[in-house]
C-alpha cells in the first residue's frame, strides 16, 4: 500500500469512527486524533477556535449538543499526502440529533493533517453546511 492509501484508510475507519463518536455525545475519540501541537484551529459549520484551549472547549461543546448519532459517513471528494502532511475534502452525512432534535444534515470540510510520531493527527477543520 501507498503512503496515500494507508492515510485514506485511516480517514474511513478512525477518524470517521472519531467524528461518529463526537456526534453521539463523545469528544473523547476526536481528542484522541487532533494535534497536541500548536498551531491548531477550526473554522467549524457552527464555532470557531484556535488554539488547543479553545479547541479542546469546543470539542465538548460540541458533544453536549449531539446525541443518538445513527449514521455518520465520510465522503471524500479529495485528498493528499505529501511528506509528514495531508488533506482531506469531504463531505460529511450526518443522522443525529442536536439539543435533542432528530436531524439528517450534510457539511462540507476540509482538514489539514500533519504526521507526529508516526501518526496522523488533524490540525486544522474548516466545515459549512451544504444548504439543500
Amino acid at each position: 500500500m501507498t503512503d496515500r492509501d494507508d492515510f485514506l484508510t485511516w480517514v474511513r475507519t478512525a477518524l470517521q469512527d472519531a467524528e461518529r463518536a463526537l456526534h453521539d455525545g463523545d469528544p473523547a475519540p476526536r481528542r484522541a486524533l487532533w494535534s497536541h501541537r500548536e498551531p491548531v484551529s477550526v473554522l467549524g459549520a457552527w464555532y470557531n477556535a484556535v488554539g488547543q484551549e479553545d479547541v479542546d472547549t469546543l470539542f465538548t461543546a460540541l458533544a453536549r449538543r449531539f446525541s443518538a448519532c445513527t449514521a455518520y459517513r465520510i465522503e471524500v471528494v479529495s485528498h493528499d499526502v505529501v511528506g509528514d502532511m495531508a488533506y482531506t475534502a469531504c463531505y460529511e452525512h450526518i443522522s443525529t440529533s442536536v439539543d435533542g432534535e432528530a436531524r439528517v444534515y450534510t457539511l462540507r470540510a476540509t482538514q489539514t493533517y500533519r504526521r507526529e510520531d508516526g501518526e496522523w493527527r488533524v490540525a486544522h477543520r474548516h466545515g459549512d453546511l451544504v444548504q439543500a
